[in-house]
């Protein structure tokens, strides 16, 4: 190697560029949906990973949506606050109480935490809730639960748990427009008036649905659909998702994540991605690189 040959370090760096060319050329002015949760949340050098990764989607002609839970959050702060929570389910039951307690972390401290993390990168992040503007529109939840003595499964009142059934997508647009990354708390106003705690996931799938993203990305605390080897599944459809959900290599907590995405690719999104949001620019990994870091689902 002579004295001016270039540093192979920097070359890789090229190289990497030259990688993601073509899919900074796919997804310019494209809009991104992504759920955030999840351990990822909880660690600060992960979530200025995460801020970092957001803010980059943007400076090169990306619209990225973020969409985050927090129910360990609402947790805690029960527990602080002494109030007992109860559980149908694997589902907590949200009565008056807890409802409010869920909007003021959710809407309040986690939402303007991640908005903080995003201005720190240099980003113009914006909290909303999807109470903001209509954004989205609620309706009770029913839970079921098998009854202890027949079997049969009955009815459960979750309480102020709801479901998307509306988006109206125009604040997110109107933001993004303006150089705003919207950040969502996942709260939404009922048909029947009342304030319903949503599901973080089901809400992230239906936004992106409703905005036609490119891409919804669900970050999560695995690498993505393992199969019976354990080995990550990095390209499903929704009759394979089916075929593995019956055969039960998809199961327990994954069924709702994989449904998840198959409702938002049936709505008009071009592929849904499970990916786990404890590697480091999981999100790069899987937009502009040839391998991509976690599972795809596509249509």
């Amino acid at each position: 190697m002579t004295d001016n040959a270039p540093d192979p370090a920097l070359l890789a760096k090229a190289e990497t560029l030259t990688e993601a060319l073509p899919y900074l050329q796919r997804y310019a002015g494209a809009t991104f949906v992504v759920k955030y949760g999840g351990h990822a949340m909880g660690d600060p050098e992960l979530a200025r990973d995460f801020a970092e990764d957001v803010v980059l989607l943007q400076a090169v002609g990306i619209n990225p949506i973020v969409v985050h839970g927090g129910g360990p959050q609402i947790g805690a702060m029960l527990k602080r606050l002494g109030v007992e929570s109860q559980f149908v389910g694997g589902l907590r039951i949200t009565d008056a109480e807890t409802a409010k307690i869920a909007e003021m972390v959710l809407a309040g401290s986690i939402n303007k935490e991640i908005v903080g993390w995003i201005g720190q990168a240099g980003g113009k992040g914006v909290g909303i809730s999807g109470k903001d503007a209509g954004l989205v529109t609620a309706e009770k939840v029913q839970g079921r639960e098998p009854n202890p003595l027949s079997g049969i499964e009955r009815h459960v009142d979750l309480g102020f748990v709801g479901e998307p059934v509306a988006v109206d997508p125009a604040i997110l647009h109107s933001l993004a427009a303006q150089g705003f990354i919207p950040v969502v708390a996942p709260i939404a106003l009922g048909t029947d008036g009342h304030t319903y705690n949503i599901n973080a996931d089901t809400m992230a799938g239906a936004i992106a649905g409703a905005c036609g993203a490119k891409r919804f990305f669900l970050l999560t605390d695995v690498a993505g659909v393992l199969d019976k080897s354990g080995d990550l599944m990095t390209d499903l459809d929704p009759a394979g998702v089916a075929a593995l959900k019956a055969d039960g290599t998809i199961s327990g907590g994954m069924i709702p994540k994989v449904e998840t995405c198959v409702a938002a690719v049936e709505a008009g999104v071009d592929a849904a991605v499970i990916l786990d949001g404890r590697v480091p620019h999981a999100m790069l990994l899987e937009i502009f690189t040839r391998r991509g870091a976690g599972t795809l689902v596509h249509a």
